[in-house]
């Protein structure tokens, strides 16, 4: 049972709870006063070194979502498993739970190695890539500001294949890429603030993506959005250590071993 069961159905809760759930918790992050001492970025450099303007990263956002939704609602009407009498057989929590992990892992694998290869494709990065790393800045609400190419191929499709191999209904789907949005949206927060459950449970989190939008970093830290699995076990993991500034908040800075 569900707060949204006899109201809206799993298939449309899937294709829009996502992108409410990304302007919510990117709003959220963007209302929030300045907050200077937890700032992974002074807001100068946010201004200075950001290539594009705010009005545009929400065109590029709400374009990759378009083309979410679109092929989400086409993914669901095609493996809708709906019983003669037209209910979905929902799984135990247990199975779900697993379900959710094993579609963590794939899609950790599919951005990583996607992600991986965008980076060292020189034309790909030039042309594709490269719009997402013009904010050197990250903040929350571009955290999906995308080449479209990319939202389809990096995001889009690897949402669709962990759907797929890990064999949930949409009504998992709907927790499962909803807890994705917000991981994502928190990885490009900017902000290292106290008592943040990501930052405490994930290694893969604000700071450890700051370091791959940093210059000397964009061959680093290709995992995302949940584990830094494939960094560790293929060389491209980077450490790293939080200083704080004189000025106020803290600095992501490599550890060069």
């Amino acid at each position: 049972m569900v707060f949204w069961e006899g109201y809206v159905s799993d298939e449309s809760m899937g294709t829009f709870a996502p992108i409410v759930v990304y302007w919510l918790y990117a709003g959220f992050y963007q209302l929030l006063p300045p907050l200077d001492k937890y700032r992974l970025h002074t807001r100068k450099e946010e201004d200075e070194k950001n290539l594009v303007p705010l009005g545009s990263v929400v065109k590029g956002v709400l374009l990759q979502q378009l083309v979410q939704a679109t092929v989400a609602e086409l993914l669901f009407r095609l493996t809708s498993n709906m019983n003669s009498s037209g209910i979905v057989v929902q799984p135990s929590i247990f199975i779900q739970i697993v379900q959710i992990i094993i579609a963590m892992l794939v899609m950790d694998t599919w951005q990583y190695f996607v992600h991986r290869y965008m980076h060292h494709n020189k034309f790909l990065y030039r042309h594709i890539h490269s719009q997402h790393h013009r904010l050197v800045v990250p903040y929350a609400i571009g955290a999906l500001y995308n080449h479209p190419v990319e939202g389809l191929l990096l995001d889009t499709f690897g949402g669709v294949i962990s759907f797929l191999m890990s064999g949930m209904t949409a009504r998992t789907a709907v927790i499962f890429f909803c807890f994705a949005v917000v991981k994502t949206v928190d990885d490009h927060c900017g902000l290292w603030l106290p008592g943040n459950v990501f930052h405490l449970f994930f290694q893969n989190n604000t700071a450890y993506h700051d370091i791959h939008h940093q210059l000397q970093g964009t061959k680093f830290n290709y995992s995302q959005p949940f584990f830094p699995i494939w960094d560790k076990l293929l060389g491209t993991y980077v450490p790293y250590r939080l200083v704080k500034r004189p000025e106020g908040g803290f600095e992501a800075r490599l550890i060069k071993e």
